[in-house]
């Protein structure tokens, strides 16, 4: 059967946009969770300890985090329609902020390049949130974000029980505290969908590598730096627990 030319710019079409959606559907931090090679492979040895893939990797995806977190948490607390919202926002700002000033002190010192964009298909993610307004704007910032600080959590208590890197180890921690924060400020908006999250988690799409990785900078390009927010009176860390339904 021979298709018009129009018909198979149609099926072209359709198809580019059923794997933008699903590439939306099933969030996640393809760097962290499933990377390829031997992750255990030192590819340094410094003055902190020995540095492996797996610690490099790791000190790329937290930057490359930031750089598409960040602007989202500034969009969240411009145009979320609720406290809580605007309250997440605030936090996702200060957090990144963090996590990058960190990101950008010890890259020098472990020989690692950071990249200055997110992934293409973390930039999908803002551009997606952005083209939303009102509830449904909260609602599509809050569930991919949910996704992806739920899938990063346990890559980072890998790091963390793994890395022999002293300077790796304080990201981390640092990072386990941000993100333990994120999910909690995220859980008190409401809006959380936990079946669907749960589901997107545990299952992500497959996608192809340079979909999932953050662009080097071009030589001699400067270190984009996410500006510190002191006039945000937010603590990322040790989160207060969201109190229990049972309890009185």
């Amino acid at each position: 059967m021979r298709l018009s030319r129009s018909r198979i710019g149609v099926v072209v079409l359709f198809g580019a946009m059923t794997l933008t959606l699903t590439a939306l559907a099933f969030p996640a931090v393809l760097g962290l969770d499933k990377t390829d090679g031997n992750q255990n492979r030192v590819v340094a040895s410094t003055k902190f300890g020995p540095l492996t893939e797996a610690d490099r990797d790791f000190v790329v995806k937290v930057r490359a985090a930031g750089l598409w977190e960040y602007p989202l948490g500034e969009m969240v607390m411009r145009r979320g329609t609720t406290k809580a919202m605007k309250t997440a926002g605030e936090h996702l700002v200060v957090g990144h902020a963090g996590l990058d000033a960190m990101c950008r002190e010890i890259s020098p010192e472990l020989g690692i390049t950071l990249p200055n964009r997110a992934s293409p298909q973390q930039e999908g993610f803002v551009a997606s949130v952005d083209a939303r307004t009102g509830g449904d704007f909260d609602s599509a910032a809050v569930n991919i974000m949910r996704v992806t600080h739920g899938q990063i959590f346990p890559a980072i208590a890998r790091i963390r029980a793994s890395t022999k890197n002293t300077l790796v180890r304080q990201l981390a921690d640092l990072a386990n505290d941000t993100v333990l924060d994120h999910i909690t400020v995220l859980e008190r908006t409401g809006l959380v969908r936990y079946d669907e999250v749960t589901f997107k988690q545990t299952g992500p799409a497959k996608l192809p590598r340079e979909k999932v990785t953050p662009p080097p900078p071009q030589p001699g390009e400067r270190v984009l730096v996410l500006r510190p927010r002191p006039d945000l009176d937010v603590n990322t860390a040790s989160p207060t627990p969201t109190p229990s339904p049972a309890a009185p």
